[in-house]
């Protein structure tokens, strides 16, 4: 059980801080489900040795839930790429506007589109 604490931990560790919180939630995710399969798994297949499927399962789906995260950053940040139409939008007067709370920035919804945008008018999602 410490092996497999150990090897989470520095999983963990290789992931970079971020702003959204994307890759470090996920990295961590990833690696909980990926030490419980990779238990269940090297408890039942192989030599029985169920603290080491833990352990390679962490590190393996530490690492997919990283890459997840940076993949969910990066297409927050494509504007262009990932959504037809303008890059910018303006808001109507007196719209609501909701708090992202991840990226602590305020967004608007555009309903005709069913994008949504950052204050200054960049496509959040599309």
């Amino acid at each position: 059980m410490l092996k497999l604490f150990g090897v989470a931990s520095g999983a963990l560790l290789l992931t970079a801080c971020t702003a959204t919180g994307n890759v470090e939630r996920n990295a961590a995710g990833g690696a909980a489900i990926g030490a419980a399969t990779g238990a269940v798994i090297g408890n039942n297949v192989g030599d029985g040795d169920a603290g080491r499927g833990a352990a390679i399962g962490a590190v393996v789906g530490g690492l997919a839930g990283a890459a997840r995260g940076s993949r969910q950053d990066q297409a927050g940040q494509g504007y262009s790429q990932q959504c037809p139409g303008s890059q910018y939008w303006q808001p109507s007067p007196g719209q609501e506007r909701y708090l992202d709370q991840s990226a602590n920035r305020y967004y608007y919804y555009d309903s005709a589109s069913g994008y949504t945008y950052w204050e200054n008018g960049q496509v959040r999602t599309c």
